[in-house]
């Protein structure tokens, strides 16, 4: 990586690009099962040409769970959180975190210039970054584990 050593200043140098897609029309359960299989917390509900929302850990949790509904009677379009919030992969990482921050979300599509999905931006691979690769992070990181003088 050309940034080595440096906060990444980009969104395209932070985003995954290996993107899961769960249909609406498919079951809460399917999609808990998913999340599992992959280790995620949430998941873009559509295609990367047609992005319809995203279903969350929280959502399942709060919106069915919490209910008592049958995960496996319920789609994922009846869950999902909409609308989607999405940055570019030009965007500053700043320009992200302002974004998850005012719409109080902790993942972001990103979007090429059509509005096809090219990758996602959650905050754990912000704070990976930030935790990585600042050295103000890193001192007061230092500063903290540090025995008193």
């Amino acid at each position: 990586m050309a940034n080595a050593g440096k906060t990444a200043s980009r969104v395209s140098d932070v985003m995954a690009t290996d993107v899961e897609f769960i249909a609406a029309d498919a079951t809460a359960q399917e999609a808990a099962t998913l999340m599992g299989d992959i280790e995620v917390g949430a998941l873009p509900v559509g295609t990367p040409e047609r992005l319809e929302g995203v279903v969350t850990d929280r959502d399942i949790l709060y919106r069915l769970v919490a209910r008592g509904r049958d995960p496996a009677g319920v789609s994922v379009r009846e869950l999902m959180s909409r609308p989607v919030v999405a940055c570019r992969p030009t965007d500053t990482l700043r320009t992200a975190m302002d974004l998850m921050a005012a719409n109080y979300v902790r993942r972001l599509a990103v979007t090429g210039e059509d509005g096809t999905v090219v990758g996602w931006l959650t905050l754990a691979d912000l704070s990976r970054r930030l935790l990585v690769d600042e050295p103000p992070v890193q001192a007061a990181l230092r500063a903290l584990t540090e025995e008193p003088a």
